[in-house]
């Protein structure tokens, strides 16, 4: 929802088109009611992976717009604009990839309940020392969205490691997403200091 208060230079196309989409996926699912999931339900699997895509996309292309207005010589956004959009679409960025995480891991939420699961796509500590935690030990979206924060800030795991290469992958690619945003926040810091100076 980030692309609604962006500039429209950041957007590729009209602001309500990208919301527009991501309300009506998320909608769908609200409809089907979440707490009637179960492993036959693999269209809305389908439905919200699509939504995360969907804001995985508006999101990375806002950030290459980003980039391309602050590389061009005639700074046409301001540098507050340039940094609330860079703060906006890093927070999209944490949030989104927290939902991929969550997602993904051992088939989902759904098959992550089950007995029979996929090995996982994380090695979070309380798996790994079963002794730490109270009883069965299972994550949640909140560790989810915690590697994730861990993951835009350190650029690299901290106590939670991927295991499959899907995971690596992502991971891979929210750092770099994330270097860029903070890069562009650190050059914009970087001109107004030289401005302040000059």
């Amino acid at each position: 929802m980030i692309q609604l208060v962006l500039p429209e230079r950041l957007s590729l196309g009209p602001r309500f088109v990208v919301p527009a989409i991501e309300v009506a996926l998320f909608v769908t699912l609200v409809i089907a009611n979440p707490n009637r999931l179960n492993e036959e339900s693999k269209d809305l699997r389908i439905v919200s992976l699509g939504l995360i895509g969907v804001i995985s996309a508006a999101d990375a292309s806002a950030l290459v717009l980003l980039i391309a207005q602050l590389v061009k010589a005639s700074g046409t956004l301001e540098g507050s604009t340039l940094i609330f959009a860079a703060v906006g679409i890093w927070t999209t960025n944490v949030v989104a990839f927290g939902i991929w995480y969550w997602e993904i891991d051992r088939g989902g939420p759904i098959r992550r309940c089950l007995r029979e699961h996929p090995a996982p796509d994380f090695l979070f500590t309380q798996m790994d020392h079963p002794e730490v935690s109270r009883g069965p030990w299972s994550p949640m979206f909140v560790d989810y969205l915690y590697l994730s924060l861990t993951n835009s800030t350190a650029f690299s795991p901290t106590d939670t490691l991927p295991l499959s290469r899907r995971a690596k992958l992502l991971m891979a690619l929210q750092a770099v997403a994330s270097l860029a945003t903070i890069a562009v926040l650190a050059a914009r810091g970087v001109n107004i200091l030289r401005s302040g100076s000059g």
